[in-house]
């Protein structure tokens, strides 16, 4: 198991039996990473269809509804669901919030943040891209949750959209360079937004572009 997340004692640090450490522990008993895969999928969409059929576009977004949307979405399947981690977590040689300071710095997302940035009725596209940007990369730069963060991060950049009348984020350029994406967030740490702005507004346009064909 990796260091990182070798903590004795916490459910956040376990995996389920059979998986190679490959599926965390779950109220299931899957061990297939490919089915636990296919079930994440299946009940992110159900989130969706759930979240943006009821977000209204006045609506001011807060950390209460983020982690609601985390416990709805996987509270069927682990324990720790809606909570914040306590485990550090790190992804390749980049580290994230200390998961300690998850609580602090959410709260400060909630106050300083969300509150500033939503709702984002009558934005114009320049005040949306960077509202969606400092959002987004706060998120992932806190990654509150032991699983789903990128996941979930992208739910909340699509609820802004909406709210100011635009379509779902089309995140094809940010799959196919993820060098860029990583860059971007890399870039939040010294509060520079501007390489995340700009993959969001690609983003905003290519979906305008599929949107009209």
């Amino acid at each position: 198991m990796n260091d990182k997340y070798d903590t004795a004692g916490n459910i956040e640090a376990q995996f389920e039996a059979g998986s190679d450490d490959r599926v965390l522990a779950n109220k299931l008993g899957v061990s297939n990473a490919e089915e636990m895969d296919d079930i994440e999928l299946f009940l992110m969409q159900r989130l969706y269809e759930a979240v943006l059929g009821s977000v209204e576009s006045d609506q001011r977004l807060r950390v209460a509804d983020i982690r609601e949307w985390h416990r709805r979405w996987l509270g069927n399947v682990y324990v720790w669901a809606g909570q914040y981690r306590t485990l550090n977590m790190s992804k390749e040689d980049f580290v994230f919030a200390a998961g300690g300071q998850v609580p602090k710095l959410m709260d400060n997302l909630d106050k300083e943040i969300l509150s500033v940035r939503t709702p984002c009725a009558d934005m114009s596209e320049d005040q949306l891209t960077e509202a969606i940007a400092v959002v987004h990369v706060e998120l992932i730069l806190i990654h509150p949750f032991r699983e789903g963060n990128g996941r979930l991060s992208r739910l909340v950049a699509n609820v802004m959209a909406l709210q100011a009348g635009r379509q779902q984020l089309d995140y094809t350029s940010w799959d196919e360079r993820k060098a860029d994406y990583f860059a971007a967030v890399r870039a939040g740490l010294s509060n520079d937004y501007e390489p995340m702005q700009g993959l969001v507004r690609r983003a905003l346009r290519e979906a305008d572009g599929k949107q009209d064909e």
